[in-house]
């Protein structure tokens, strides 16, 4: 069991490595598109069909770009597709979901002291949301709030916060904001896979038959890319946040998660005003300070908890070993002092990762993360500060490995 435990930790890390990869890929190709499109200037000379050109610089080389709107005359011998960026993307993010939330679903997923319910039905709740996210966009999308894109963004802002806070009441806060990233990424993939590259494929086909395409199918394959470029940085942060308690871990955090989408607007208008040469909107950055100032305001408020809390099978199971009142001791003594509701240690001012470590209950459902964090790697305490003992961190590896005994 604990060698499956070693290689499981590993098989995340594979897959965060690959996510973070080909989110780069997909958040940088985008980015680009976004700005070259809104650079994009008419000039005397231009080709037929021709909407804007674009002259860049770059690796000692200069580049000169040209856009058709609908289509060009005559179809490139080679054509290059920009959609895997986005589909490896959603996919090794899916994986991963799976991997840490699903697989471990009664720690990561799960806070019984929000919802009680068992890890399948969690898990349904969770790819449900996901599914229901994006018909419920892309139906609005196909209404005629549509073809207004502030006035969509408007009626889809309180839907995302009603979101936010509803999976805070579903999930532990980790996975609620882990869920609201995720939300979104789905809504911004499926808007390439469902409707910006069909669309485009529509186009080719009416080339290589010799029709004449319909402009609509690139302005809605636009309006869908433009809202993913304005979805980019919410989405950025709700997927580190799982690295920062003050953030998912206190009472408003489905608030704080409705603000960061709105700084992400702010500074991606910014940017999107800046590129298309219409001024440099510097309150953007000004407003966008404000509300980060409320953030951390917010997220002073402490967590109200309530109710006594709950066990699972397997905290059960470590909770009754014969090594467990020592492992307690050794966790109280060595790791409390910061993993508490109120750290004594100075400089920490919240529980790291919103983990607790004060309790029978709290020390038994996070016996796998001791165990990978503080038995078999040295990772904790950070540089030893607590003076965590090699005989110590051997109980805390046996009793991981022999649970029930």
């Amino acid at each position: 069991m604990y060698d499956f435990a070693i290689f499981w930790d590993w098989l995340a890390f594979a897959a965060r490595w690959l996510h973070v990869i080909t989110a780069i890929s997909w958040i940088g190709s985008s980015f680009y598109f976004i700005a070259l499109d809104l650079g994009l200037v008419q000039r005397e000379g231009m080709p037929v069909g021709a909407h804007g050109e674009e002259w860049q610089v770059h690796g000692g080389g200069f580049y000169h770009i040209q856009k058709y709107l609908v289509a060009p005359e005559r179809l490139p011998e080679h054509l290059t597709w920009f959609k895997w960026e986005s589909y490896a993307t959603w996919m090794s993010g899916f994986a991963l979901l799976a991997i840490v939330y699903y697989a471990g679903a009664d720690l990561f997923l799960i806070d019984r002291n929000v919802l009680d319910v068992s890890a399948p039905v969690a898990i349904a709740l969770s790819f449900g949301s996901l599914v229901l996210g994006w018909l419920m966009y892309d139906q609005l999308c196909k209404t005629r709030l549509g073809e207004n894109d502030t006035l969509l963004m408007l009626v889809l802002f309180p839907i995302l916060v009603v979101v936010a806070w509803g999976y805070t009441q579903i999930f532990s806060g980790r996975a609620a904001f882990l869920h609201i990233g995720a939300f979104t990424a789905t809504i911004m993939s499926a808007n390439v896979f469902l409707v910006i590259i069909p669309n485009q494929k529509v186009v080719v086909a009416d080339l290589i038959a010799g029709r004449k395409p319909d402009a609509k199918y690139g302005r809605i394959a636009k309006t869908r890319s433009l809202h993913n470029n304005y979805l980019t940085l919410p989405v950025v942060f709700l997927m580190l946040s799982n690295h920062y308690p003050l953030a998912f871990g206190t009472q408003f955090n489905w608030v704080i998660a409705a603000l960061i989408f709105l700084i992400g607007v702010l500074i991606r208008h910014y940017f999107n005003s800046m590129h298309a040469r219409k001024g440099k909107p510097h309150w953007t950055w000004g407003l966008a300070t404000v509300l980060f100032l409320v953030i951390m305001w917010l997220s002073t408020v402490p967590q109200v908890l309530t109710g006594e809390q709950r066990v699972s099978a397997t905290g059960e199971a470590y909770m009754a070993s014969q090594h467990f009142p020592a492992v307690r001791d050794t966790v109280m003594g060595r790791c409390a002092m910061c993993h508490s509701a109120e750290p004594s240690w100075d400089g920490i001012a919240f529980t790291p990762k919103g983990v607790a470590l004060e309790t029978d209950v709290q020390i038994a459902e996070h016996a796998r993360e001791i165990y990978l964090q503080a038995g078999r790697s040295h990772a904790m305490p950070p540089g030893n500060v607590s003076h965590i003992t090699p005989q110590e961190r051997a109980l805390l590896v046996a009793w991981f490995e022999g649970r029930g005994k």
